[in-house]
């Protein structure tokens, strides 16, 4: 502990000390080049988004008037009165987010059960072709890439006005979104227990039930409650296409300059997508601490 560290030869350091300097400022150049493409794509964006600082100062009042005409009128001597009049309408709009809520529950499991049968196919380690795992990638791409709300109006020209337009939008969707991640979660598995089922005689369908399933189960519950949550709050918009919900009063409420019932809406739907994010977000934690625990 005494020893003394041996000083290194002068030209030793020198070398040393010059090589850190170089070091440094490279990082900084490379720091520097950094921010500078970073605000010149900003700048670009900004102009071609034509995104006007100064317009949005000058009628950052006009938001502010809106959301306080927004807000109820409520006092402490008739606080519940106020609020009965605020909600006036609560059991039609509780029966509306119902509706919201089956139709998000309805499209993820049909969108999950699609999911998870693709899956296997979309994985490059079970997949049986090349080519048919393109191709299932590409379909699972697809129904991801178009938004649920252009699937939702397709669906209402050919369909018409109704909560199952909002039921094939977000499954159509779900599918594409659970089936990829599904994939990835497949992909990442241990192979020893499908090669040693593989070598024993087993057929594909027997190999994904006994050496697939037992690995991935837990994440494939975790993210079908991912996507519920997602597919609640889609499902609240798909009413504004006339998909059903929630949605279709809320804009209703919106165009009808009604005030206090788009606030009365608004906030129903925020304390049920937040009590949703809650009880998913336990349940998501509990499945995967087993499998942690496993």
């Amino acid at each position: 502990m005494n020893e003394r560290i041996a000083p290194l030869p002068p030209a030793r350091a020198e070398a040393l000390a010059g090589a850190y300097a170089r070091a440094v400022g490279a990082t900084q150049r490379r720091t520097l080049a950094t921010g500078a493409i970073v605000l010149a794509l900003l700048v670009l964006a900004g102009y071609v988004a034509e995104v006007q600082p100064l317009v949005f100062a000058e009628n950052i009042g006009n938001f502010t008037a809106y959301i306080g005409r927004l807000l109820p009128h409520l006092t402490l001597g008739n606080f519940r009165g106020d609020v009965a009049e605020w909600y006036w309408a609560l059991p039609r709009w509780l029966e509306l987010l119902g509706e919201t809520l089956l139709i998000a529950y309805l499209g993820t499991l049909l969108g999950g059960i699609a999911g998870f049968v693709l899956c296997f196919g979309a994985a490059s380690n079970l997949a049986r072709s090349r080519a048919g795992c393109f191709l299932v990638r590409r379909w699972l791409e697809l129904c991801r890439t178009v938004p649920e709300i252009v699937f939702a109006l397709l669906f209402v020209i050919a369909f018409g006005l109704g909560p199952m337009v909002g039921v094939l939008a977000l499954a159509i969707h779900t599918t594409g979104a659970l089936g990829k991640l599904f994939s990835e979660v497949v992909e990442n598995i241990d192979m020893k227990p499908v090669e040693s089922l593989k070598a024993a005689g087993a057929t594909h369908i027997e190999t994904i039930r006994f050496a697939v399933l037992p690995q991935v189960l837990s994440n494939f519950a975790s993210y079908g409650l991912l996507r519920f949550e997602v597919n609640v709050r889609g499902a609240g918009v798909m009413g504004f296409v006339g998909a059903g919900g929630i949605g279709q009063e809320f804009l209703s409420a919106i165009r009808n300059f009604y005030y206090t019932d788009v606030s009365a809406i608004l906030l129903l739907i925020i304390l049920t997508v937040m009590a949703i994010d809650f009880a998913t977000e336990r349940l998501r934690h509990r499945l995967l601490g087993l499998e942690t625990a496993r």
